[in-house]
């Protein structure tokens, strides 16, 4: 047989013209070609493809509306799937596909009702915090009191932290709102607060303005050590003497320089290491922790000054020695004004070439320190019968340490004294007004001058 029979164009004979018009493209089908249809799969079973595209979520609900007893064919031998059939395959009929429906619309609800809820609780939560007020305890707090310190430096929200962590406030933000509002709120200044827990953030901002609820120690300019040591002993309600006894048993463990106890003869060596401000001190808090906050301030203002140099530059033996004449300065100086001219006299008493004082500094305040006193008015038997090294009238020099805490007034002072020739000077009213001399015939008028406004 000829196999090519069904095809007239196979070995030459003409062939239709496929492309004979400008609508024939893309080109028809040949008439005589037939389309090979792929064969069904050795597995396929249309009922089964067709429950396993119903049992899907988007084919499980009866969208166009129709019901099955409607579609054609149904329940007629080969046409369809009718409720019989899907019965005996484990009963999935209407209703089957309904609870379907309904499970799918449960989860959309509680998937979407869950999400509007969630915005909900996060939208409220951004406001309260971006627009609502602050958690805030109301009243002026309970009975119970508590000691809370601010170091130096804390600004509002730092203040707030601390409040807060001690029970005082309820929130930072409360604080910082009441700090605010208050004309006076930023006047709150470092040291201890006794305060209740428990408080409103405006009675919290109210109490730690009222200078009776501060609890801290104010160690004022040319101060001496023994008056730091009673107030500290009153502000942590100590016995008297306990700071003076601790301060000389662990001087060497509250953070000296190296070269602070450079003489054996020092009487205090934290003479002259308590700097001058004001430092936190409450009830329940340690001295040693008082007096080393002290001695670091010193320390910390003492290598900004750089007296290492200064003492170089001044012939001074060490750093110790600037900040004892530094302190001769704050304690013979009555004004700001007398501190320079002041210096000058020191540094030209010390000198070697001094011919007038034969480098006796002759100062009444290193006797008194001597004698834990403060009197003007001492007499010369007194002063040369005594051969202290702290007694400037018997020995040369400067004495061993410093004789009060030197302020900052000071020791700018010592760095930079005038240069006018100054050598002697007299306090002439006893009091505030201090005359200065560059000879002994004018500190002599000086001292007449002195005698007749005393009664001398």
């Amino acid at each position: 047989m000829d196999p090519y029979g069904q095809q007239a164009a196979a070995y030459g004979a003409e062939q239709p013209d496929l492309y004979g018009t400008p609508e024939a493209y893309p080109p028809p089908e040949p008439p005589n070609r037939r389309t090979a249809e792929p064969e069904p799969r050795p597995d396929w079973d249309p009922e089964q493809e067709g429950d396993q595209d119903e049992d899907h979520a988007f084919f499980a609900g009866d969208d166009d509306g129709a019901d099955e007893d409607d579609a054609p064919g149904a329940g007629e031998p080969g046409g369809g799937r009718g409720r019989a059939g899907r019965k005996g395959r484990g009963g999935k009929g209407k209703s089957g596909k309904k609870r379907r429906n309904g499970c799918a619309c449960l989860v959309v609800v509680l998937v979407f009702g869950g999400g509007a809820a969630g915005v909900a609780y996060y939208g409220y939560q951004f406001y309260q915090n971006r627009f609502g007020a602050a958690p805030d305890y109301a009243g002026n707090g309970t009975g119970e009191t508590v000691t809370v310190e601010i170091p130096q430096g804390a600004v509002g929200y730092d203040i707030g932290r601390a409040l807060k962590k001690a029970g005082v406030v309820k929130s930072v933000d409360a604080f910082v709102s009441a700090q605010s509002n208050n004309p006076q709120g930023k006047q709150i200044q470092a040291g201890a607060y006794l305060l209740k827990k428990e408080m409103s953030a405006a009675s919290a901002v109210a109490m730690m303005l009222d200078p009776t609820s501060q609890s801290s120690v104010l160690v004022k300019p040319g101060e001496r050590n023994a008056e730091v040591y009673q107030a500290i002993d009153k502000q942590l309600h100590l016995s008297a003497g306990t700071t003076k006894n601790i301060a000389a048993k662990q001087y060497k463990s509250l953070g000296l320089p190296s070269w602070a106890d450079g003489n054996g003869q020092i009487m205090d060596p934290l003479e002259g290491f308590l700097y001058p401000g004001t430092y936190p001190a409450a009830k329940g808090m340690k001295p040693d922790m008082v007096l080393r906050a002290m001695v670091k301030q010193a320390g910390e203002a003492y290598k900004r000054y750089d007296v290492t140099a200064k003492a170089k530059q001044f012939d001074l033996a060490d750093p110790l020695e600037f900040v004892t004449l530094a302190s001769l300065v704050q304690a013979e100086g009555k004004t700001h004004d007398d501190f320079r001219a002041m210096a000058e006299v020191i540094y030209n008493r010390l000198k070697p070439t001094n011919t007038e004082t034969n480098q006796l500094l002759q100062f009444d305040s290193t006797y008194n320190y001597l004698k834990g006193e403060s009197n003007i008015h001492i007499a010369e038997k007194d002063v040369h019968g005594n051969q202290s090294p702290y007694n400037t009238y018997t020995h040369k020099g400067l004495p061993p340490g410093p004789i009060g805490n030197p302020g900052e007034d000071a020791l700018k002072a010592a760095m930079n004294p005038t240069d006018e020739g100054w050598l002697y000077f007299v306090a002439t009213d006893g009091m505030n007004k201090t005359e200065f001399a560059k000879n002994l015939a004018d500190f002599n008028k000086l001292k007449e001058k002195f005698n007749a406004s005393s009664g001398h």
